[in-house]
């Protein structure tokens, strides 16, 4: 199964010489200028130019002329005058660079604080995102307080501290808690389960952390997984309903058997269905002459030979460090009654994942049992994930319609006892939905592709059509 990889880019803007840049190149800090420092000769030509005219107007409407002194004091009063209409025009200078002035709908020197909605006036301002702010007004979007550092963060059209915008929007990783670091070229890469969307820093897939043997997802490291005395790892959640000895997995081999009933399938003949370790499963495995095996673990067999196998009587329990103690195993001798000597499941896995393990068992005796030749491992590796996959279908539903039903019941059961009626808890559903994701997503040739073939021709042609094409052809109809 392909994990997911993910790398994005975060937002962030930066701010040189003193200045803010937002998403737009003008966005700046602005100082108004309260008067005009430098006047080219040009400029003084033209003051001069007019006070002249008007001194020669005032000569042809018949004024008065006055003293030189009170005449010198006019002429002052009218070069103020067209200095601060000309101070109005002027460039704005900021660290030495010039910059064009920014258009405004308003009377210039007329500037309403897109945070305040109030005039801003003369004095400092900033120009970010496309509008003016007082300094005091622009604020992050998470905090609340004024934005003053040299770079800030853009989402959407708020702005934020980077601080702020890192705790909100910069991934942080599901096992360790930590953010998601930067890879060699600054971008931020993670790896995701592909169901559980689990996400997580690339490292911990290299420094031993461990996964739930079940469910798949990588240990938290605020959380200890159940560690079972062969070397799995079980999280606490699958350890709710998880089967842990042969006699606590009867009752679900009676649901599987009615399920096969159901399906006019019948299987007549008392087969012995066991939990056993994972050593006692790979023990029987080599044991046997024939037979198609899941790598690379095999959690299921459908034995024809006779041999001992070793097999959990009772249930283990939980000792310090959340390890799995005190399990008693006994051995059990299989004698060959018919083609099928038991059926082995490896233990500790949760209700649904036990059950659809034994369904695809128990497809294997049932074709065995009914005389169906020698089939290619594709053919019967393929139909028999078809069953376990129409029992996780059966169960979920029947588990959602049950949940519908009660209405009187707080506290659930344990799911190992409970049977298909029973109720099912909102993480059981999704790991039904999980398990069938796995026999729908699986890539290898037998167990994947078979899969496929078979549920197209069940789905087309009903399962006894498909079931009876098997038996004389030996290949799934198209």
């Amino acid at each position: 199964m392909g994990w997911l990889s993910k790398i994005f880019k975060g937002s962030s803007q930066k701010i040189s010489q003193g200045q803010y840049h937002g998403k737009y190149e003008d966005d700046r800090v602005w100082n108004e200028p309260s008067n005009l420092d430098a006047w080219s000769d040009y400029e003084n030509e033209d003051i001069d130019r007019a006070i002249a005219l008007s001194l020669s107007e005032e000569d042809q409407k018949g004024k008065n002329v006055i003293d030189n002194e009170s005449h010198l004091e006019e002429d002052e009063q009218l070069a103020r005058a067209l200095q601060e209409s000309l101070n109005v025009e002027s460039p704005r200078y900021d660290n030495g660079n010039t910059y064009p002035p920014i258009p405004f709908p308003f009377v210039t020197g007329f500037r309403i604080c897109a945070g305040c909605n109030t005039e801003i006036g003369h004095g400092r301002f900033l120009s970010c995102m496309g509008a003016v702010w007082h300094p005091e007004c622009f604020r992050c979007h998470a905090c609340n307080l004024p934005i003053s550092d040299y770079e800030f963060s853009m989402s959407g059209n708020y702005p934020y501290h980077k601080s702020c915008y890192k705790e909100h929007y910069h991934p942080k990783c599901d096992v360790c808690n930590n953010f998601i670091p930067t890879n060699d070229v600054g971008l931020i890469e993670y790896r995701a389960h592909p169901f559980w969307m689990q996400k997580y820093c690339p490292s911990h897939e290299f420094d031993g952390t461990p996964r739930c043997c079940s469910c798949e997802r990588m240990e938290p490291r605020d959380t200890r997984y159940v560690s079972l005395d062969d070397g799995r790892k079980l999280c606490l959640e699958c350890l709710d309903s998880a089967i842990m000895d042969t006699s606590e997995c009867q009752p679900l081999y009676l649901d599987i058997q009615e399920f096969y009933e159901g399906l006019n399938m019948q299987v007549k003949q008392q087969i012995p269905l066991l939990l056993v370790e994972r050593q006692a499963l790979n023990e029987a495995m080599e044991g046997e002459k024939n037979g198609h095996h899941h790598m690379p673990e095999t959690r299921g067999l459908c034995l024809s030979e006779e041999q001992t196998v070793s097999t959990i009587l009772r249930r283990p329990r939980i000792g310090a460090g959340n390890r799995i103690i005190e399990m008693i195993t006994e051995p059990y001798r299989l004698t060959r009654r018919c083609e099928v000597t038991a059926i082995l499941v490896l233990y500790g896995l949760p209700r649904l994942l036990t059950g659809s393990i034994l369904a695809h068992e128990m497809m294997h005796a049932w074709l065995r049992l009914n005389g169906y030749r020698t089939l290619s491992q594709d053919v019967e590796e393929g139909i028999c994930q078809v069953l376990a996959h129409m029992w996780l279908d059966s169960e979920i539903m029947s588990g959602i319609g049950s949940n519908v039903a009660s209405t009187s019941s707080s506290s659930a059961s344990s799911s190992s006892t409970s049977s298909k009626k029973g109720t099912r808890s909102q993480f059981e559903r999704k790991l039904g939905e999980y398990f069938k994701h796995q026999i729908e997503s699986d890539t290898s040739p037998a167990y994947g592709d078979g899969f496929r073939a078979g549920n197209e021709a069940v789905l087309k042609y009903g399962l006894r059509r498909t079931l009876d094409h098997i038996r004389m052809t030996g290949s799934f109809p198209y």
